[in-house]
């Protein structure tokens, strides 16, 4: 379709960045054919070593006069660009992973007119000589580490067209006096960065007469006093063509501000993740908008009313109108009929119900339909599929399609991506639905339904071009054997089914950007293919619940960007692969039920630096617990229970500085691209939006759960089940964030460390079937949110500490002890018989008139306390109601614990 806005946008960004920036490259032909000049050299060799690693990543391998590969020609160095008359005018570093400061030697690239230093890790405060670079015309210092106030001598940089300080969260802003000077500026984005203290920012930007382009995301805009003064600018000023305002808090009250930056120039509007109950009737009046987003609005509103404020000369223009999860109520009704030209609607996660209407299906551009997560009814009819023959992309995920198969949707011929998760289907899908889309489909999604069904032919519908397609059949009751996949894929997700086979398929998939495999709990059978080369791009390998045997491949060395790798419960044999060393990003390893054996390797703990989960649990290792494992720094999971450890208890544990903080950095990922600069050139298709959450087994309260979503919370140390002897390290006492710790059935000896108490935030603690002697420390009552307490069946001794928790336990967590006295076991310790006799001759006996006679005096109390206070409230000044609010809270303290207590003697004289 010629006005697919998806190009459009993408298109017009590169147009705009070629225009502006058409001198500023200079190409193959004039890099070979010139050399730069000694001072630019030398600037750039100056600008490298200032960084906190002069190579990080090789990314700056090529700056270099030594070497066999060596140039003294800097043109050719990565990232430099020049003029075929040998001068430097562009440097683009953006995302190398560069640290440090800036170096001033970039005053020497006085013909510098581009610089990109975007996505790295520069620190420090924004250098100022940066506004001496008077020939900029881009400069881009975003997704930085800088800190302080930005330099107003940036007003200096008169010749900029495009200005990027995005995300420079710990920048502030005090004044944009110097924004004004910027006279030919066409593209800016301040994202992130306060404009709370900036009066009149409206005012300043109207002052740009060529700005095009202004992203002002999470600029905490609400806390603006006087945004805009009226004195000096009317609508027509506004040059501006893409607006962004998302995440400020704004209310209703901004749209007096925001009219004077509309015009009739406006094609692109985000007022996304704000507090808006409705938009201003200006907003439909608008001639040339074509792209409104409201997403992630927190306040509810009609949609029948948001179509009406549009309902102008808007309405015959706009082409994507996106407002998903913004609490919009009421139905999808006959208002939609006015928008024409609607080619994307995304009205998904919402309150809408009742029917859709028909006139949905008579608009006559749409491309895009995305209506999930409401409680919408209504398909089309054998009638109206002719008027929506054009649409692409549907998305009817939990929209009440079940329990049939919705046949229709094979009339929809020119589908490429189709979502239909979450629609209670208990049907098989028809046979001639996998031959319906030959060579279209860029993604398939019928995950979490019942549908059953033998998979014929997963290929022929894939477009068989080098587009990046995914394909989601998760959590359904497909079976049999997989026969062959798309090669194309970005995304495969066949888990929870019940697949039976070989994997060889995976062998067929050779585009190298796939991000995700999934294949977990199903009936896979034979080994891990060695073809695994392929996929140097893969973050997410879950084979996790299958029968998988053999050892785990070789190849497996080439997944260089590996964050997840989950081979749980197979039969998998043989030593830990050593080839995972080079699979340095992993941050969850899981590799737990299965038959390794061999010690547990060193490298873990010295290669695999990010690790947030380790899970070598119920395996057959043996030998003693690394201390190289202290070394990791990240982990907030240690699970290394059910093998055949022996050895001490690493001290050093206390150096895993994650679990004295739950950070919650596991458990879920997204594969959500970084869409910038510019920022929405394309709405990007569903594909390259793929979700990945964790799931591990853990041992929870002596069972074993499967943990996902709330997988970034749980900080556990499990040993169980091992030969470990020794003292249970005084120093793990340190880890005062840990919830779980679980040493039981080893042969630990000694006593229970007396500070345990200070691992306050510990919901599981089992010591059980160990050799412990000693007393319970008096501090473990100060656990109170302990949960799950087990000591049985060591040699401890003494009298069970008071505390609410600890009596509420069974006795059966205490059993096993012959030494243990006191609730909550039958036993009875030294000196409890003679302190009940006396409190039976003396004033501790309490009868039942004693305690109904103290509640009787409470709720008198009670009563004249709660009139009292009404009434002195009314008639004292501050200081006195102070006085006696306090004085009231003492009393009422002091009378529910004199009744506790009579409580509590009561219970012990009843059951001595």
């Amino acid at each position: 379709m010629t006005n697919n806005i998806c190009h459009k946008h993408f298109v017009l960004s590169v147009i705009v960045l070629l225009v502006l920036f058409t001198n500023t490259t200079a190409t193959v032909t004039s890099k070979l054919s010139y050399k730069c000049t000694d001072k630019e050299r030398d600037a750039l060799l100056h600008f490298k070593s200032y960084l906190d690693h002069h190579e990080p990543d090789g990314a700056l391998s090529t700056w270099t006069t030594e070497g066999e590969e060596a140039t003294n020609d800097c043109c050719k160095w990565r990232g430099v660009s020049c003029t075929n008359h040998s001068h430097v005018t562009g440097l683009h570093l953006k995302g190398n992973n560069l640290e440090g400061k800036i170096s001033p030697s970039l005053l020497n690239l006085s013909y510098l007119i581009d610089l990109d230093l975007s996505f790295n890790s520069f620190h420090g405060s924004i250098p100022k000589f940066i506004g001496s670079m008077t020939q900029l015309k881009s400069l881009d210092l975003g997704a930085n580490y800088f800190t302080g106030v930005v330099p107003p001598v940036l007003g200096n940089l008169t010749n900029l067209k495009y200005l990027s300080l995005y995300n420079l969260i710990s920048c502030t802003v005090e004044n944009l006096d110097w924004l004004s000077h910027l006279s030919n500026l066409n593209i800016l984005y301040m994202d992130g960065i306060s404009l709370a203290k900036v009066d009149k920012w409206v005012n300043m930007i109207l002052s740009l007469q060529n700005l095009s382009y202004l992203s002002f995301d999470g600029c905490d805009l609400s806390h603006v006093m006087h945004p805009y003064s009226y004195s000096s600018f009317n609508s027509s000023s506004s040059s501006i063509v893409e607006l962004y305002l998302e995440n400020n808090n704004l209310n209703t009250s901004m749209y007096h501000w925001l009219f004077p930056l509309t015009s009739n120039k406006l094609e692109f509007l985000s007022l996304s993740s704000n507090n808006l109950d409705w938009i201003p009737k200006y907003l439909g009046n608008l001639c040339s908008l074509n792209s409104l987003f409201f997403n992630d609005n927190l306040v509810p509103v009609k949609l029948s009313d948001l179509l009406n404020k549009l309902s102008g000369c808007t309405s015959r223009t706009l082409e994507s109108l996106q407002a998903s999860s913004s609490w919009l109520t009421g139905s999808l009704s006959d208002d939609i009929r006015k928008f024409s030209s609607l080619y994307i609607l995304d009205l998904s996660n919402n309150q809408l119900n009742c029917t859709i209407s028909e006139t949905v299906w008579k608009l006559p551009k749409i491309w895009s339909l995305d209506i999930s997560n409401n409680s919408l009814e209504g398909v089309p009819s054998e009638a109206q599929m002719p008027n929506i023959s054009a649409i692409e992309v549907i998305n009817w995920s939990s929209c009440k399609l079940g329990p049939h198969f919705p046949k229709w949707i094979q009339a929809l011929k020119n589908l490429s991506s189709i979502n239909l998760a979450y629609n209670k289907v208990l049907d098989t899908i028809p046979e001639d639905f996998w031959n319906m889309w030959p060579s279209r489909l860029t993604y398939l999604n019928l995950s979490s339904n019942n549908i059953t069904g033998i998979i014929t032919n997963l290929s022929a519908n894939f477009a068989d071009q080098y587009f990046p397609s995914s394909l989601d059949l998760s959590s359904n009751n497909f079976y049999g054997p997989i026969p062959d996949v798309p090669f194309n894929l970005i995304s495969l997700d066949l888990s929870r089914n019940k697949f039976s086979g070989e994997i060889s398929f995976l062998c067929q998939i050779f585009v190298t950007f796939i991000t995700l495999i999934n294949l977990s709990h199903n009936s896979f059978t034979g080994q891990i293919p060695d073809c695994l080369y392929h996929f140097t791009t893969l973050e997410y390998l879950n084979l996790g619940h299958n029968s998988f045997s053999g050892r785990v491949p070789a190849s497996i060395q080439h997944l260089i960007n590996l964050k997840v790798l989950n081979l749980y419960n197979n039969s998998l044999s043989g030593e830990l692969p050593s080839s995972l060393k080079n699979c340095t990003d992993l941050k969850y390893l899981e590799l737990g039920a299965n038959n390794f054996s061999g010690y547990v390797p060193v490298w873990i703990g010295e290669k695999l630096s990010r690790l947030h989960a380790l899970s070598l649990t119920s395996n057959k290792l043996f030998g003693t617990i690394p201390l190289q494992l202290c070394e990791l720094v990240h982990l907030q999971i240690l699970d290394l229970s059910m093998n055949r450890l022996n050895g001490t208890i690493p001290t050093c544990l206390s150096n895993l500085m994650s679990m004295n903080s739950i950070n919650g950095t596991m458990s879920s990922y997204s594969l959500k691209p970084s869409v910038y600069k510019l920022k929405r050139p394309v709405i990007l298709p569903p594909m390259f939006y793929v979700d990945y959450v964790d799931q591990a087994m853990i041992k929870w309260q002596g069972h074993l759960h499967e943990f996902s979503k709330t997988l970034g919370l749980l900080t556990i140390i499990d040993l169980s089940r091992n030969n470990l002897t020794g003292k249970i390290p005084q120093e793990l006492t340190n880890l005062s964030k840990l919830i779980a710790l679980d040493l039981s059935m080893n042969a630990l000896h000694g006593e229970i460390p007396p500070n345990i108490g200070e691992m306050k935030e510990l919901l599981i603690l089992d010591l059980s079937r160990n050799n412990l002697s000693g007393v319970i420390p008096s501090s473990m009552s100060k656990i109170s949110f302990l949960d799950y307490l087990d000591v049985s069946y060591n040699n401890l001794s003494g009298k069970i500490p008071s505390g609410t928790q600890l009596q509420t336990f069974d006795p059966s967590r205490y059993v096993g002890n012959e030494g243990l006295c006191g609730l909550p076991l039958s036993e009875q310790c030294p000196g409890d018989k003679e302190k009940e006799a006396t409190l039976a001759i003396g004033e501790g006996h309490v009868t039942e008139d004693d305690i109904q006679m103290w509640f009787y005096i409470g709720g008198a109390i009670g009563f004249s306390i709660g009139f009292w206070m009404v009434c002195i409230a009314l008639l004292v000044n501050r200081r006195g109601r102070h006085t006696f609010f306090h004085f009231l809270d003492h009393l009422g303290n002091w009378i529910y614990v004199k009744v506790m207590i009579l409580i509590a003697k009561s219970q012990r004289v009843a059951n001595p």
